[in-house]
């Protein structure tokens, strides 16, 4: 069998791959969306509900520290 004629590598279709297109729950209203806000142990938020709750989960505007495990992430702005 020469390497060619590998059924797994037989046709590349051009163009850039695209990613399948995932729905999060928000943890906060429950609500499905594109895009959610997530920590490394599942939690996800909004982004309605991290505004809303901006208040309390973040203090420098750079990273928000998560209600579930505590551990702090960025919000993608540094």
């Amino acid at each position: 069998m020469q390497t060619g004629d590998n059924p797994q590598h037989a046709v590349r279709r051009p163009g850039r791959r695209q990613r399948r297109k995932k729905a999060i729950e928000c943890h906060c209203c429950h609500q499905t969306f594109s895009f959610c806000w997530q920590c490394r142990c599942g939690f996800a938020i909004c982004q309605a509900c991290m505004y809303e709750n901006e208040w309390g989960m973040t203090c420098n505007g750079i990273t928000w520290q998560c209600p579930d495990c505590g551990a702090q992430n960025g919000l993608g702005n540094q």
